[in-house]
């Protein structure tokens, strides 16, 4: 029997707030347990919440970008539960009015296209942490309580794992373009729940779903759907039942675990929050953020690729992240060569953040500076095996790369007053690799560079040693 697989997911993303949502607390990631929260984020007796709006406006760069219609009148809802980490005992969220709906996201699965549908993205807060040590004693974290939160949650539109790896791909590129979040697993700033049913191939009714919650990372949720599907097929072929539920993935054993049965709706007996009001939300507001969202992904890679001329394989390198995109855009404003840019950020650049585990934003080096560098290369000021060391200063000390050039004379030879005189003294005093030019053996060339290079200390620039060499071998 074949079966098909109907998939949904919820992608929470911690919005790029400096304060909570509803609170002056800061929002630093690593900071000192419990040392960032306050009797608003706890919910004390006499305390009143007051929206912080660049949450608002972040998510509104969001739904834009995702093509979604935004909800003109929105309120927060009450979700009760109780938690330790959820001192307050419930959660602000929207449930009736959300912040937008009807979006969606275009991706490409194995060569072919595909709409994946937005059903509703909202706005809510964020709960705390709970770590369970081995010493049998469990610490509740409160610093994330009433952090901001967007969640997108996706239509029913993924049949495979693919399609829901290929969304995760560009929603987490897109939300990370317009700079409302760092979308970043490792820290808890991007969290994914998925929901996965199967049935029998040509049956209408959709299946039993069961969710799995909180995966942190791409390769997770693929590995997890692909166990689920099976997992359910043989509990349908075996006569079995599914049952509504909620299961974790284990990633020792790759297999899904079951956590709960699943609560409905009711559970939560949401209600309409009575201490934040209605928010209404302008279309001029709406205007002037549609006019500060920065280009896309897919509109830069458009640009570096037709405009720019790079490789799409080293346009999608940068792509990568925003910061190195930013990055590389700045290099260009300071007019620098786009494809030897490029060379060197996909190359030394992302090198050395790997292999000292920093971002770009952690090292010296400025996209001014890579530009002056890139220049010299070009220019033929120094050798590329030269820029290496120009390179090796200018990313640990933030030294100007022409500068530094000038101040220690590592600048090519390429007087040509100098090493015309020069290569004929070098090939006069080499009569056999003449000969061996002539019966065209190729190593007379490197040779003779070989011997120009030793005499001017490796500062003579190749392409024109090789210029010269050439023609005053052919003149012999």
């Amino acid at each position: 029997m074949n079966f098909k697989s109907t998939i949904g997911l919820e992608v929470h993303f911690e919005l790029k707030t400096k304060s909570k949502i509803f609170s002056p607390s800061p929002v630093t990631y690593g900071a000192e347990p419990n040392s960032e929260a306050n009797v608003i984020d706890w919910g004390y007796p006499g305390v009143l919440p007051k929206l912080n709006k660049e949450v608002y406006r972040l998510g509104l760069m969001v739904a834009l970008a995702t093509h979604s219609e935004i909800t003109p009148v929105t309120h927060f809802d009450r979700k009760n539960y109780y938690y330790p980490d959820n001192p307050k005992a419930y959660q602000i969220t929207q449930f009736f009015e959300p912040l937008a709906r009807n979006g969606y996201v275009e991706v490409e699965v194995r060569g072919k296209k595909k709409r994946i549908g937005i059903h509703e993205m909202h706005i809510e807060e964020d709960a705390g942490k709970n770590t369970h040590g081995t010493n049998g004693f469990s610490y509740v974290d409160l610093n994330r309580q009433g952090v901001p939160l967007l969640e997108v949650v996706s239509e029913p539109d993924m049949e495979d794992p693919e399609e829901a790896y290929a969304y995760l791909e560009k929603l987490r590129k897109i939300v990370q373009f317009t700079g409302a979040s760092d979308v970043k697993m490792e820290e808890g700033s991007m969290r994914v729940d998925t929901n996965i049913s199967i049935r029998p191939a040509g049956q209408k009714e959709l299946g039993t779903k069961v969710e799995m919650k909180n995966l942190n990372s791409f390769e997770h949720v693929r590995l997890s759907l692909a166990y689920e599907e099976k997992r359910q097929q043989e509990v349908l072929l075996s006569g079995g039942k599914v049952q509504l539920s909620t299961r974790r993935f284990d990633e020792n054993s790759g297999k899904t675990v079951l956590e709960r049965v699943k609560e409905g709706d009711a559970d939560y007996r949401y209600f309409p929050e009575p201490d934040i009001a209605p928010y209404h939300i302008k279309q001029d507001w709406i205007d002037e953020i549609k006019t500060q969202l920065p280009k896309s992904a897919d509109e830069r890679r458009e640009d570096y690729i037709n405009k720019l001329g790079l490789k799409p394989y080293d346009a999608d390198v940068i792509l990568q992240t925003k910061e190195a995109s930013d990055f590389f855009d700045k290099a260009m404003a300071a007019g620098a060569d786009p494809q030897m840019t490029a060379n060197w950020m996909n190359t030394q650049v992302n090198g050395y953040l790997n292999e000292h585990r920093v971002e770009l934003k952690d090292i010296k080096l400025t996209p001014e500076n890579l530009a002056k560098m890139v220049t010299l290369i070009k220019d033929g000021v120094i050798s590329s095996k030269i820029a290496k060391k120009v390179f090796a200063e200018t990313v640990a000390n933030g030294t100007d790369p022409k500068k530094y050039v000038e101040e220690n004379g590592m600048a090519q030879l390429s007087d040509l007053s100098v090493l015309e005189p020069m290569v004929k003294e070098i090939v006069d005093n080499n009569p056999q690799s003449v000969e061996d030019f002539k019966n065209g053996k190729d190593r007379a060339i490197g040779f003779l560079v070989g011997q120009i290079m030793k005499q001017t200390h490796g500062k003579a620039n190749p392409k024109i040693i090789n210029q010269l060499l050439n023609k005053e071998l052919q003149s012999r």
